[in-house]
């Protein structure tokens, strides 16, 4: 499963480098510039493109609809403090979506990827992981050696889906319990542990001896695919 590359614009370094670094938390390989400068050489290799507004040089505005011009299929998502309907509607003449700050990095991760799965450009729609067929469209798990469907509870379905949107990245407990529930991990907390002893006995072959979700020891857990 490729890694989704985003182009990030934003020239304030405190907020560049809060959202660059929960953008590659997520899984995203994120090129960060200052200014739109030298944007022109990432437009054909990103997926998707993050601009603020209020840019050193050229505004966002300019940039984005430059970028559009050349590459009317890649989402471009504008950031602005400006709250006013004008902006908005200035940066959506262009733009597939508009977000004001202050925002929380789980609305701007929501927004990326409902961004990236509407012009196909998310990860994959189906996979093959060893024996078990997952179509992320229509959240289906089916085991290929059978050709029953797996059904999972929603809290298993979630970290696996996690797991699916970090591909061959070694995830923390932490990273797992606050991306999938939303709340701080407690340390000594089993409920993770629980969570995926349960959802390995559905998707594993021998769940003693896992091939899909792998044990980092000392670590946490990890997907190959």
């Amino acid at each position: 499963m490729a890694v989704k590359q985003i182009l990030y614009i934003e020239d304030d370094p405190e907020i560049g480098k809060w959202v660059n670094s929960h953008l590659i938390e997520r899984g995203y390989e994120v090129n960060w510039l200052k200014s739109g400068e030298k944007a022109a050489e990432f437009w054909e290799k990103s997926d998707l493109v993050i601009l603020d507004v209020m840019l050193p040089g050229l505004d966002g505005f300019s940039i984005g609809q430059r970028m559009k011009k050349n590459y009317p299929e890649t989402p471009v998502l504008m950031l602005s403090a400006r709250t006013s309907i004008d902006d908005k509607l200035q940066g959506l003449q262009f733009a597939d979506d508009y977000v004001t700050k202050p925002f929380h990095p789980d609305e701007l991760a929501a927004r990326v990827e409902v961004l990236l799965r509407r012009t196909g450009k998310l990860a994959q729609a189906e996979l093959t992981l060893h024996h078990l067929q997952v179509n992320m469209e229509e959240n289906r798990i089916v085991d290929t050696r059978t050709g029953e469907e797996i059904i999972l509870t929603g809290k298993q379905f979630q970290i696996f889906m996690y797991f699916l949107r970090h591909p061959n990245q070694i995830l923390t407990k932490e990273q797992l319990y606050e991306g999938v529930w939303g709340d701080p991990y407690m340390d000594g907390d089993k409920t993770l542990m629980v969570h995926i002893r349960y959802l390995r006995e559905k998707i594993e072959r021998d769940p003693s001896q896992p091939e899909i979700v792998e044990t980092i020891r000392g670590i946490g857990y990890r997907v190959r695919a």
